[in-house]
Formats: structure tokens, sequence, C-alpha cells
């Protein structure tokens, strides 16, 4: 027990960025939009985190660097993707390879610099837990954060209004025009704070988890992330299960979320 208690603690730290990143894409697929640039969405992030970091001395607001820098990016592939109805494995991957070049090129000065980043903040009480005190309540704060924000993904997804909006977006773009929403403005959305959760991942790796700078920091964690969403999560309203990729509806059958929409059309106007 002494050996795997600090394995498992280190597996959920190292396994934070690509979390984020995984729900970040759970977002934008939900809303009907692939998008393959997860890897150069985090390498963005973490170059942004560390520079803004390095200058200020304020890793908060590095991380808040990271989320716009990959909202920013994100909003162009939602352009290209929504707007100009461009192939979006091919903007993804155009993503992938700028953030890939653009981090490598912008980051070539700071490698093997180091910034004081966030740091280890136990939970009072829930940290003293055998074997799970260690194991899930003595992280950073983002760790923390990661299991709140999967909590309330599901609850948004499955329980809310706007959940049900986001999951009819991806499935039946046509039933959410009839109820007056624009389809172009919500994908646009929920892609940028997809990008924004992808950069945050990224941010992690360099703000926090190692709290310096390399090129290619991220090793595929980008693709692992990907591959996640498409395989992973079954039976929650985190599965995949809305994006261009993949549907469980039988041809001329709406989905459940659909069915849902009209009905709260049809209660709405009469």
């Amino acid at each position: 027990m002494d050996i795997l208690v600090p394995i498992l603690t280190a597996a959920i730290r190292s396994g934070t960025p690509i979390l984020y990143a995984t729900l970040g894409e759970i977002l934008t697929e939900k809303a009907g939009v692939l998008n393959l640039g997860l890897e150069g969405l985090m390498l963005l992030g973490a170059f942004s985190g560390f520079s803004v970091t390095l200058a200020t001395g304020n890793p908060w607001l590095g991380l808040a660097a990271a989320v716009a820098a990959g909202m920013a990016v994100s909003a162009i592939h939602a352009f290209l993707c929504v707007t100009m109805k461009a192939n979006q494995v091919v903007s993804g991957l155009a993503i992938t390879m700028f953030g890939t070049g653009m981090s490598a090129l912008l980051g070539k000065g700071y490698v093997g610099e180091t910034i004081r980043g966030i740091g280890i903040m136990p939970v009072p009480v829930l940290g003293k837990i055998p074997v799970l005190g260690p194991v899930l309540f003595n992280h950073d704060p983002l760790v923390y954060a990661s299991y709140v924000l999967v909590g309330f993904l599901c609850w948004f997804i499955a329980s809310t209004r706007w959940g049900l909006t986001l999951r009819a977006v991806g499935e039946n773009p046509r039933a959410v025009d009839t109820a007056g929403l624009s389809v172009p403005r919500l994908r646009y959305a929920y892609t940028m704070v997809g990008g924004g959760l992808a950069a945050l991942g990224g941010a992690y790796l360099s703000g926090v988890y190692t709290q310096r700078w390399g090129e290619m920091m991220t090793a595929g964690r980008g693709w692992i992330g990907v591959a996640v969403v498409m395989l992973g999560w079954p039976g929650t309203p985190l599965a995949h299960g809305s994006s261009p990729w993949a549907t469980s509806q039988p041809s001329g059958s709406p989905s459940p979320s659909v069915s849902a929409l009209r009905g709260s059309v049809s209660h709405h106007c009469s």
C-alpha cells in the first residue's frame, strides 16, 4: 500500500491536463464540431501560461492568458468550420501544426527557465483520510477544480435546458433553429470554451506540474484526449455521440434531446 499511494497520486496529477482537454473536446463535439487541434491548443496554452507567469510572477494570470489564447485560436477553427464550412479534420490538424510550430518558435528563449507556479494545497480533514486522503485530497487547486468540473458538466448536459440545447445542436440543428436559437452562435461559443479548457490543460503542465517550459512538452496528451472522447465515458452524459463522427439514433428517429427540445418549444408556444 505504501507503494500504491504515491503511484495513484502521481497518476491523478499527470492525468489532470488530459482531463481538461477531454472535457473541452466533449463540449465541442456535443455541439457538432470536431476539433483535432487539442495538441496544438495545449502547447499554446502551456507557452502562454508559462510566459505570462514568468513576466508577471502571478500564475493565475498565466492560466487566464492560456485560456484566452486557446479561445482565440478556437474561434479561428469555428470560423473555418462553422462559417466557411471547411473540412473539420483539416482545420483541426492545421491548428495542431500551428500550435506546435508557434510554441516552439516563441518558446526558444524560455527553455531552461523556471517559475514559481501553483503549489499543493491539502484539503483539511479530507486529506487525513487513510489512502484516499493522500490520493485524492493532497493536490493543487486545479486538480480539485477538475473534480468539480466533471460533476458540473454531467449535471449541465443531462439536467439543464442549456445542456439539452447543446445536445440538440449536435444531433439535430434544425430543431434548435425551430426553437429560435442560433446554431452557428452556439457552435462558436462551445468551440471556444472547449478550446479554452484544452489550453488550460496545457497551462497546467507548465505552470503547475513541471513549472518549466520545454518544446513539445505535451508529448501527445492532446491526442490521448481525443481518443478518450471517442472511446470513453460510456453510460454518462459525457459519452461520445453528438459529433459528426458518431450517432446512436436510428435513421429518421429523433434523439431524446431533440424530442425534449421540441416538446419544450411546443409547451411554450401553446
